[in-house]
């Protein structure tokens, strides 16, 4: 049975041309006149709103069409700023055609609107932002082909969603599709549960078992958290991508199999690849469409629709009356950042459906650490930042430096340990004071000192060893560690291989840091 478009007839003239347009596309076409209902047309996909939306009959449509689903609102406007973000909101419009119209790309923008609709019905996604619409734009595009499918984003933001609503719309819907989470299988057990393995073929292999490839022939497989997959089973993956054959752990016959991949990550492949720790040719094979869902803080004002949508699905499931949250509770959600994202407003939604006292949520409802997001344990979180493909991870060189400056706190930590034994072990020392009291460096037999000067701040004087080294409040782990070399190259007049014995340093390094300090040979 034909899909059921409704088209008001406000506007005769571009109605009767939309109901052509909507019908050479195999829709079934309802024109609408003033006072009839949406409820009197049976199952309609779509609302049509060809003028007057300042008039009674929009918002009356428009009321009924948000009982009725919702059902999708595409609205014909006469100039651009009446495309309003106003009116979308209070009307509930999903898109908006400026006149005059092209009749056969208005009739595009509908079928996308319906398949936008039916994906979320499917689905469960929820999103009226625009993050959220291009989104769900790029599953509409992109479930119709083979290819695979890389989406990227935070924990919790619905990556599994996405890759059910591409395989639940793409012409595979009647096949399998098989979900596996990466991260959640021993790397041992990890070829076995993907390629499926022979009788006899490790120990404990009792018979032979399908893997999820062959279970998801014809199908889609959507492999989660594909950044822990480890080095030896993704060139094995590299190879079924591929060729499009494989054979079970054991096995010697090659199976061939027609699977569309989709996988999902909340990590940054592209610095992994840089870092060797993800092979390149596979990530460039993964990533032939891409999908990056935005963080639940970057799109806030879909909160009170996914707050409805899950208070529906929580009531259903647990047999309980729906909720509705205070316009003073829903300022407190709408201001907090969401770290677990998604997942973590649903598991709140159900908790309050189950355990409110009321069928009102008010603000001391909510948990205080979403109440009161200043509580000092929550200011030990890190403090949310977008992601960037490109500059969102470290460089190898900011490691190899982060690195560095880490070695250096703990060789630093090592003196000041040296510096506590060997006051220990020679009590006779005076105690520090305005004057400072000398401290082996290195082990016995190297003449480099550390001093530690008092908090007021002695400073070196003309009687003090020239490879006597002074710390003393403020000094940075730098200058300290110039101070070191120079008193090392003064030691050893100058020779660097000896002085880079005697600090414990590579050649290179002290080479490097010398040039780097400007300290003279």
């Amino acid at each position: 049975m034909a899909e059921r478009v409704l088209i008001t007839t406000v506007d005769l003239e571009p109605a009767v041309r939309l109901r052509d347009a909507f019908e050479a596309e195999s829709f079934a076409v309802e024109l609408l006149t003033p006072g009839e209902r949406i409820a009197d047309v049976p199952d309609p996909v779509l609302l049509v709103l060809t003028g007057g939306l300042d008039q009674k009959q929009a918002r009356r449509l428009a009321r009924e069409a948000a009982e009725h689903g919702p059902l999708p609102i595409l609205a014909l406007v006469d100039s651009p700023a009446q495309a309003s973000a106003q009116l979308r909101f209070t009307l509930g419009i999903s898109e908006f055609a400026i006149k005059p119209i092209d009749p056969a790309d208005v009739a595009l923008i509908g079928r996308r609107l319906i398949e936008r609709q039916q994906l979320r019905a499917i689905t469960g996604i929820v999103g009226e932002t625009d993050p959220m619409r291009e989104a769900i734009e790029r599953v509409v595009q992109i479930a119709p082909v083979n290819s695979t499918v890389l989406i990227t984003g935070e924990s919790g933001t619905g990556k599994e969603r996405i890759a059910r609503g591409i395989h639940a719309i793409s012409p595979r819907k009647h096949k399998p599709f098989i979900a596996a989470n990466v991260a959640a299988l021993p790397e041992t057990l990890l070829e076995s549960e993907l390629f499926g393995h022979e009788k006899g073929a490790f120990t404990g292999a009792i018979g032979q078992r399908k893997g999820y490839f062959e279970l998801a022939n014809r199908g889609t497989l959507f492999l989660d958290e594909i950044g822990e997959m480890p080095p030896s089973t993704q060139a094995k993956l590299l190879r079924v991508l591929e060729e499009r054959e494989f054979m079970r752990v054991g096995g010697e016959t090659p199976i061939t199999v027609d699977v569309r991949v989709i996988t999902a990550t909340n990590q940054n492949l592209r610095y992994m690849v840089e870092s060797g720790r993800f092979r390149r040719d596979l990530y460039y094979r993964l990533n032939v469409l891409h999908i990056d869902l935005p963080p639940l803080r970057d799109r806030k004002a879909d909160i009170p629709l996914l707050v409805e949508s899950f208070s529906k699905q929580a009531s259903r499931d647990h047999d309980r009356p729906e909720i509705t949250v205070s316009s003073e509770a829903m300022a407190l959600l709408m201001r907090y950042d969401w770290p677990g994202n998604v997942r973590e407003l649903k598991n709140l939604v159900e908790s309050m459906v189950v355990l409110a006292p009321g069928r009102i949520i008010e603000p001391q409802d909510i948990p205080p650490e979403i109440r009161t997001p200043t509580l000092p344990h929550t200011n030990l979180l890190p403090a949310p930042a977008p992601r960037r493909e490109d500059a969102g991870a470290p460089t190898p060189e900011l490691e190899f430096i982060f690195r560095t400056l880490i070695q250096l706190r703990m060789d630093v930590d090592d003196i000041r340990r040296q510096f506590e034994d060997y006051r220990q072990q020679h009590p006779e020392l005076p105690q520090v004071g305005p004057r400072y009291a000398p401290v082996p460096l290195m082990p016995a037999g190297r003449a480099i000192d550390i001093s530690v000067a008092e908090a007021n701040g002695a400073h070196r004087t003309d009687s003090d060893d020239e490879n006597t080294i002074v710390f003393r409040p403020g000094i940075t782990m730098a200058e300290l560690e110039k101070e070191a070399i120079t008193a090392a190259l003064k030691q050893v007049a100058g020779n660097r291989r000896k002085a880079a014995e005697m600090l414990g340093l590579g050649e290179r390094t002290l080479y490097r840091k010398i040039k780097e300090y400007g300290i003279p040979l």
